[in-house]
């Protein structure tokens, strides 16, 4: 749906100019009839889960296409909007699994919420010209400047903090070990190193190093919870 929305900007952005709809491989009939079967699909499919994950699947759905991709022409505070549906996969699996929304399953929600500012920033700060061409502005303060790269560091900062909390034992469920939050700190260490490296050094190779960081780290946070969640029901 976003991809609809914006085939005509797609078609200006080095980034997105080979997607199926500017290259037109598929026309936007065909890209329409795709999307709305596999929603449909997708949604039915959750339901059959349960009404909480079906919930959280259409409102995602909802706000990345009626809010946030509309939004981004607009403001830079569309990042912000769009963090929302991007955090909501993990909360989603956990509900699908428990059919409990509780803090274990806001700890996975705002850590990736968090996690998508220096992600997003980064990604903004490498194509901040291609973005430019169509009319989109990525980052906070709408330029390459301190303030930006700062508050890469800010939400990083938050984003460990976060992150630890399960190692206080009050979030039932998702527990952490001492040595599981120890690899978890060092991992966020290192993403937080690509932040301020970002500061110092304003430049595009830092923000290409901190963008790809920043998916080592997401990834490996939630493999170190599930791995410690395994090891202690064992």
């Amino acid at each position: 749906f976003n991809q609809i929305i914006e085939y005509k900007t797609d078609e200006l952005m080095s980034r997105t100019s080979n997607r199926p709809l500017p290259t037109k491989v598929l026309s936007i009939e065909e890209a329409l009839v795709f999307c709305i079967f596999t929603g449909i699909l997708g949604l039915y499919l959750l339901a059959s889960i349960n009404s909480s994950s079906f919930i959280l699947g259409l409102l995602a759905m909802i706000i990345y296409t009626v809010i946030y991709t509309p939004l981004k022409k607009i403001t830079p505070f569309a990042v912000f909007i769009g963090a929302i549906p991007g955090s909501i996969p993990p909360l989603l699996g956990y509900i699908a699994v428990t059919n409990d929304f509780g803090l274990e399953a806001g700890i996975l929600f705002v850590v990736q919420f968090f996690w998508q500012f220096p992600h997003f920033w980064a990604l903004g700060w490498m194509l901040h010209d291609d973005y430019k061409k169509a009319g989109i502005n990525m980052l906070p303060t709408k330029k390459k400047d301190k303030a930006t790269a700062l508050q890469t560091i800010l939400y990083t900062i938050w984003m460990i903090m976060i992150s630890l909390l399960p190692l206080s034992g009050l979030t039932g469920d998702l527990h952490l070990s001492i040595f599981s939050a120890f690899l978890i700190g060092l991992v966020g260490l290192a993403m937080l190193y690509y932040s301020i490296n970002l500061y110092n050094q304003m430049s595009t190779n830092a923000a290409k190093k901190l963008f790809k960081s920043s998916i080592f780290c997401l990834t490996l946070v939630q493999i170190i919870y599930v791995i410690d969640n395994i090891y202690i029901w064992i």
